[in-house]
């Protein structure tokens, strides 16, 4: 029998809340009169916020409870922001969807200075990320970069406290909370490679539950779900569940496609890059011998001394 009810497993936070309701939205459009509802929680993630996320237990603290959720039954599905989804799923679960993609890039936010060029030497600039705190010293050394966790309203209250200098978030999260009006300077893909599936939507589901699958694969973006699936072959196989500074970016234009790659430390230095072209078909091919070219270069003990660290 067809099913007339889905239950979304998701975060409390704003954004998630948007990306929650936004799926809930297209699947009553696409199924009318079926009952969608929210299941809503605080993660492990969430809670813990006085640690570097890399120190906390990574991104996979941000989706480990909505899992939980799905193997006791309690929820259908599980939304979730991509670059927080982890490599590798528990038994019985799988990414079943990935809906299109808005804007990957990185968005600076600052209220006094337009550009990360323009930014006085020194200044102090707010991130989580292992990937942007590398890839921002590898452009300006000279800034300092502090630790910065929380939703995006509370890391915008830290910055209009006077904590920072600047912050640099997704944006395609302050998009959808509708504070464009924030973004100072959308930094190019050339400059900061995006996170790994970034500006992407997933939906977790169980593995074999047709019914659901049924109800949610009209939302999949197969353009989309093609692009981050190679990106996750670089995560895979350089050490994917792991909170660390590698960045991977795939984007097509008609039957072309080109895959950009980095890895390096924290403190800027050894930054490797890979930018690869070939055709779209052969994506995967092309995300493989990335990760070959980066190995070659030496990402292995880039990142190993950057777990020993840790």
């Amino acid at each position: 029998m067809p099913l007339s009810r889905i239950r979304i497993a998701t975060r409390e936070s704003p954004l998630a809340m948007w990306q929650a309701r936004h799926v809930q939205d297209l699947l009553q459009a696409h199924h009318a009169g079926l009952d969608v509802q929210l299941i809503s929680m605080t993660t492990a993630g969430d809670r813990f916020l006085s640690a570097p996320l890399s120190q906390a237990g990574g991104k996979g603290m941000f989706i480990k409870e909505l899992e939980h959720c799905l193997l006791d039954n309690s929820a259908d599905i599980a939304v979730h922001s991509m670059k927080d989804v982890t490599v590798d799923f528990p038994d019985g679960l799988q990414l079943s969807v990935i809906l299109p993609r808005e804007d990957p890039r990185d968005a600076l936010v600052s209220n006094d200075h337009a550009s990360l060029a323009e930014l006085p030497t020194g200044a102090v600039v707010g991130t989580s990320s292992m990937r942007r705190r590398t890839q921002l010293k590898r452009l300006r050394p000279d800034l300092e970069i502090r630790e910065l966790r929380g939703n995006v309203g509370t890391r915008l209250g830290k910055l209009d406290n006077g904590d920072y200098d600047a912050i640099v978030l997704a944006a395609a999260g302050v998009r959808r909370l509708q504070l464009e009006h924030r973004i100072r300077e959308l930094i190019s893909v050339d400059d900061i490679i995006p996170a790994i599936g970034q500006g992407a939507i997933g939906i977790e589901s169980r593995a074999g539950d047709a019914n659901v699958l049924d109800l949610i694969r009209c939302l999949d973006d197969a353009g989309t779900h093609h692009l981050v699936a190679a990106e996750r072959i670089i995560s895979r196989r350089l050490y994917g569940g792991c909170q660390l500074p590698i960045a991977a970016h795939a984007s097509e234009t008609g039957t072309a496609a080109r895959l950009r790659a980095m890895v390096g430390r924290l403190d800027g230095t050894g930054v490797i890059r890979v930018d690869a072209r070939g055709a779209l078909d052969a994506l995967e091919q092309m995300a493989e011998r990335a990760v070959d070219d980066l190995l070659r270069q030496g990402a292995d003990r880039i990142l190993k001394e950057v777990l020993d660290a840790g």
